[in-house]
């Protein structure tokens, strides 16, 4: 089963021999035969996970990949390759950023044919995503503390669902604070999670959302739990009351344990576009994010956000998910991305 978070900080690799990338290598940007997926690029095990995220992506994809059809690299080629990038929500300065590499690649290998920029494409695209490739470490830190955030319907509960699954399966004691005090089924749909994966949850009907994460980290601590999740409120970013509670939730578990929070991750829905990034600059100001969850990358036309997200505010993606099952949240790996969004 491939690892979904690391359990320690990776040995730090020696000049000459750089640490492989996670779930696949970077091909670099040599020019190669047209290609569907190149299936030697990625370990067996993350095939399965490939299809699913090749089949989610496939609107975004689509009228990218449609450009590389004709017949000839010319001006009016280069003008619909812009058009589609933007139109898949990359965003303008990360869409000059892919053009202008991709026009030098063409002219330096001597490419003809819009095929064989499609597979120059995948390694820009490959290139600008890779600052956001980081995992998720658990172990340095007991507990270590997760807070987790996000507009109402980004699927934050259920990632946090999915993630608490896939840690208790490798063993790690997971305890859930139910800081979103004020939406019933939110401590409800927590509490199932909760239930189905064996885990402790603390919940406090109509309480403070401080005094609950307050009281998980110390409980935390206390019965020596290897992480805590503190599953706040749903608001929009410009809700600034709600996003100062938020300030107020970060401070709070930082008087219940000094180092926490450890984590801040951010849930976003991927058909939000570039209204995500937006989400992403004003909750990063507002509790210093150190990670990304992108959900509903199926049936979407707006997945390229994540190269806007790359080149204007670069905070890691640790998982994307593209559907409800357990298995439609993995982590993420920017030479898996380019290629199933290209394919």
């Amino acid at each position: 089963m491939f690892s979904f978070f690391k359990k320690k900080p990776a040995a730090t690799p020696s000049p000459a021999e750089p640490a492989p990338a996670k779930g696949g290598g970077l091909i670099g940007s040599v020019l190669v035969a047209p290609m569907e997926i190149p299936v030697a690029e990625v370990p067996a095990q993350r095939q399965g996970w490939l299809e699913r995220l090749s089949a989610g992506l496939r609107k975004t994809g689509a009228g990218i990949s449609q450009v590389f059809t004709g017949a000839v690299i010319d001006e009016a080629f280069y003008e619909e390759l812009e058009t589609a990038l933007l139109m898949a929500d990359c965003g303008v300065q990360a869409t000059e950023d892919l053009l202008d590499d991709v026009r030098r690649k063409v002219q330096a290998s001597g490419a003809t044919r819009p095929v064989q920029a499609k597979n120059i494409l995948v390694d820009a695209l490959t290139r600008l995503l890779k600052p956001l490739e980081k995992p998720l470490v658990i172990g340095e830190h007991q507990p270590t503390v997760i807070m987790v955030a996000g507009v109402n319907g980004a699927g934050k509960t259920t990632s946090i669902g999915k993630l608490t699954k896939h840690l208790a399966e490798e063993g790690e004691t997971v305890l859930l604070a139910a800081a979103d005090t004020f939406r019933a089924a939110a401590r409800e749909q927590l509490a199932v999670w909760a239930d189905r994966n064996r885990v402790e949850i603390v919940s406090q009907e109509g309480g403070d959302p401080a005094a609950v994460s307050f009281d998980a980290v110390s409980a935390g601590r206390a019965r020596g739990k290897d992480v805590v999740i503190v599953d706040t409120a749903g608001r929009l970013p410009t809700q600034l009351h709600l996003m100062e509670e938020l300030k107020k939730i970060r401070r709070v578990v930082t008087k219940a344990e000094a180092t926490a929070p450890h984590e801040v991750l951010l849930v976003i829905d991927g058909n939000t576009g570039q209204n995500a990034l937006t989400q992403v600059k004003a909750f990063d100001d507002a509790l210093a994010l150190t990670g990304l969850v992108i959900t509903k990358l199926d049936g979407t036309a707006k997945g390229g956000v994540l190269a806007a997200i790359a080149k204007e505010k670069p905070i890691p993606v640790y998982f994307i998910g593209v559907g409800e099952k357990l298995e439609d949240l993995e982590t993420f790996n920017a030479r898996e991305f380019a290629l199933a969004l290209l394919q």
